[in-house]
């Protein structure tokens, strides 16, 4: 459901929903579903990367792929609002179509880690509103990355190795969710972006139009 549909006769600045877990607890797919389920009125951070593309990814849609060269240009001339090391690759998210996206009242879902959550929090403050999906247990984090078979056993224990560190930045965030189901991850993180869309000071020309029904109400009656 729409910002709009809640309030339409108010205009409304976009938000940032960021969304973070170790890798394998299920923030991309939620990502996605996510996506798919509020339509027009979220768009997805595309970041760029310097890992290697896999095959079913597609460059645009998952990434934009760069090279370690032009990836070090695009940070130099500060057009990330962040950039992060992550397993040997750098991350990043371009400044432009997320500040865009704000101000036409748009908002933006981002799939990064705590690294570039700091980052983002620094740069957009209140625009931002963090999410730490964790998963209900390790082994089920260990399954679930064996199980999408996307890494070799040495790549998979260096991920498990590293969750741990990671989990530990649950507290820098706003909200936390267990992903014990997908369905029902995804909709705990539909009712976080609904009510955040509410807040009041994201609402625009608010107090205007409370002094509007405020003046309409002394007005006598006839």
């Amino acid at each position: 459901m729409s910002a709009s549909a809640n309030t339409p006769l108010l205009g409304r600045r976009g938000l940032l929903l960021v969304l973070s877990s170790p890798s394998g607890a299920g923030k991309t797919t939620i990502t996605r579903r996510l996506v798919e389920l509020e339509g027009g009125d979220v768009a997805i951070s595309v970041s760029h990367t310097t890992r290697p593309k896999r095959p079913d990814e597609i460059d645009g849609r998952d990434y934009h792929f760069v090279d370690k060269a032009a990836f070090a240009r695009l940070r130099e001339r500060g057009e990330f609002l962040e950039s992060a090391e992550v397993f040997g690759h750098w991350y990043g998210t371009a400044r432009d179509p997320v500040e865009r996206a704000l101000g036409t009242g748009r908002d933006v879902v981002f799939d990064i880690d705590w690294q570039g959550s700091q980052q983002l929090a620094r740069a957009l403050g209140d625009d931002v509103v963090r999410v730490f999906i964790l998963p209900p247990s390790l082994e089920a984090l260990e399954q679930r990355l064996n199980r999408r078979a996307q890494d070799s056993p040495a790549v998979v224990a260096q991920r498990m190795s590293r969750a741990g560190d990671e989990m530990r930045h649950y507290d820098e965030y706003d909200y936390v969710v267990v992903n014990t189901a997908l369905e029902r991850a995804v909709d705990e993180v539909r009712s976080i972006l609904r009510a955040e869309r509410l807040r009041r000071d994201r609402l625009r020309g608010l107090g205007e139009f409370v002094t509007g029904l405020t003046t309409e109400a002394k007005a006598p009656t006839r």
